[in-house]
């Protein structure tokens, strides 16, 4: 049931939610990674206070955090927990708060548990195998379904604020899509899904790495949804290469397959 680790996640990301609130409405050091993308005291102090715990109380399970240097110790491990201590880190710079912090836990290469906590409106969603998905905002729970919409062209699709790709137009252009919401940080558009806001989400690139969709695809899988890959195979994770290499595709479940269908004479193109 995995009650013991999802009541620990739960405080875990609250927590490192409060940490990277400290540095919201402050002065903070910015740094450029090597991909070009932005790092901030705030990914750090979340990055440190979420892996130091877990190490202390989950000390035989492997860890693999985004802002932690990878000794591949984890590869041998059977349960491993992926860490993006600040998903967003562009809106959290342009003070537009679509940020998260993301906890997930992998079993032989499968995701079991999941949580997506937003600091700034105090939501989180969480999910564990078998269990179902949930949301909790304002001192309520709420069980998470995806939407019913069958037909592709009443489909609203949820695009990124930060990083849209041409690719993605082509794609939508090719779907009959009209509607569409923005927003920031994986989870929080996986959140829109369960929430049922959206239906579909299309990221043909190979930018992503596991744990930007670890907790964000368990999450998506409870509440009825399915993601794979842009071919339509499932992610992998607890690998040596951590990238999503053939990007991923996000839906309601209800007609995946039509999807990705429509979407293969562009996939030559992702990047």
């Amino acid at each position: 049931m995995l009650r013991d680790e999802l009541e620990f996640a739960t405080d875990l990301v609250k927590e490192a939610g409060k940490i990277v609130l400290r540095y919201y409405d402050q002065e903070y050091r910015v740094d450029m990674k090597k991909e070009n993308e932005p790092v901030t005291q705030a990914d750090h102090a979340s990055n440190e206070f979420i892996t130091s715990r877990l190490n202390q109380y989950f000390p035989d399970d492997g860890i693999l955090a985004e802002e932690s240097k990878d000794d591949l110790s984890r590869l041998n491990k059977r349960r491993v927990w992926l860490v993006d201590p600040m998903d967003g880190t562009r809106e959290f710079i342009d003070k537009i708060g679509e940020f998260s912090v993301m906890v997930g836990l992998v079993e032989n290469g499968h995701p079991i548990l999941g949580l997506v906590y937003q600091p700034t409106t105090h939501v989180l969603y969480t999910a564990a195998k078998n269990v179902g998905a949930f949301v909790y905002q304002n001192g309520e729970q709420r069980k998470l379904k995806v939407s019913a919409v069958e037909a592709i062209t009443e489909m609203t699709m949820v695009v990124s604020r930060s990083h849209r790709a041409a690719l993605v137009d082509k794609m939508k252009n090719a779907l009959g899509l009209k509607n569409e919401v923005s927003s920031g940080s994986v989870g929080l558009k996986v959140g829109l899904m369960v929430e049922t806001r959206c239906d579909l989400y299309l990221h043909p690139n190979s930018k992503t790495k596991e744990w930007d969709t670890c907790a964000p695809e368990i999450i998506l899988r409870e509440a009825g949804g399915q993601i794979t890959d842009c071919w339509g195979e499932p992610l992998q994770y607890n690998k040596k290469n951590v990238y999503n290499d053939k990007g991923f595709v996000a839906s309601n479940g209800r007609c995946h397959q039509r999807i990705l269908g429509i979407i293969k004479p562009y996939l030559n193109e992702l990047t």
